[in-house]
């Protein structure tokens, strides 16, 4: 698999360094030396490659994607920030009939920490005496508070809870991610927590998903949330490992 990464930031130099310990081949990296560089002469540069990973900024989100789109690479999204661009850039997506996955988070314990979240908020609904909220803290660069994994537990919960649920940002030194979702009453506090120690968690679910986007078959186009398709990406890794 040849892989193509938007970003040499932390994150993306996290999954490039992931995606070579894994054994792949590493061919476009795009980093802000190709700022000027428009979705086309991307596109052109991106041609060949299996699949791309993108962690970079909200503002290039579109031109990556666009660019992906017209190169018929699946990608993968994992920039944070960008939700007010999603409706174009699955639009662009779809009319050209290309593939991406996106998530606010790639760390399988992530994914199963919103599982457990969502079934909690399921729980206390209703429960009148407890109050919900998120706290989150991360390292004193990253740009987007809340993060996008607290804005996701808020969606989460405020489905459930029929409520909206405040969130509490915390940017200092180098904290990898901390995320604390909390059901508090006068008699009790219930807590739960995800600690990430480092980037590699998300790392090895960007390249898990970039692998199983780029062995869809062609033709088979979409655009598809990380968590919809966990049980699959993780099925895939199983039956490889048999």
């Amino acid at each position: 698999m040849k892989l193509a990464f938007f970003g040499d930031g932390r994150m993306g130099s996290a999954a490039l360094a992931q995606a070579k310990a894994e054994g792949y081949e590493i061919g476009l990296v795009v980093n802000t030396d190709d700022a000027a560089q428009d979705a086309d002469a991307l596109a052109k540069r991106l041609r060949g490659h299996d699949a791309a990973i993108d962690f970079t900024v909200p503002h290039a989100v579109l031109r990556h994607v666009t660019a992906c789109a017209a190169a018929r690479v699946p990608l993968v999204e994992g920039t944070t920030g960008w939700q007010d661009q999603e409706a174009e850039a699955r639009r662009a997506m779809d009319a050209a009939g290309g593939t991406m996955v996106i998530g606010a988070n790639f760390s399988i314990g992530v994914q199963v920490f919103y599982r457990l979240v969502d079934r909690a908020g399921e729980l206390f609904r209703g429960v009148a005496a407890y109050d919900a909220f998120i706290e989150e803290a991360h390292h004193a660069n990253k740009r987007d508070a809340p993060s996008g994994t607290a804005r996701e537990l808020g969606r989460l919960l405020a489905r459930r809870l029929g409520r909206e649920v405040p969130v509490a940002s915390t940017r200092a030194g180098h904290i990898p991610g901390v995320h604390r979702v909390g059901f508090d009453s006068a008699a009790d506090q219930v807590m739960l927590i995800h600690t990430a120690r480092s980037r590699e968690g998300f790392a090895v679910g960007a390249v898990a998903a970039a692998r199983w986007i780029a062995a869809r078959p062609k033709g088979k186009g979409g655009v598809f949330a990380f968590a919809d398709v966990l049980d699959q990406i993780l099925e895939t890794e199983r039956s490889e490992k048999r």
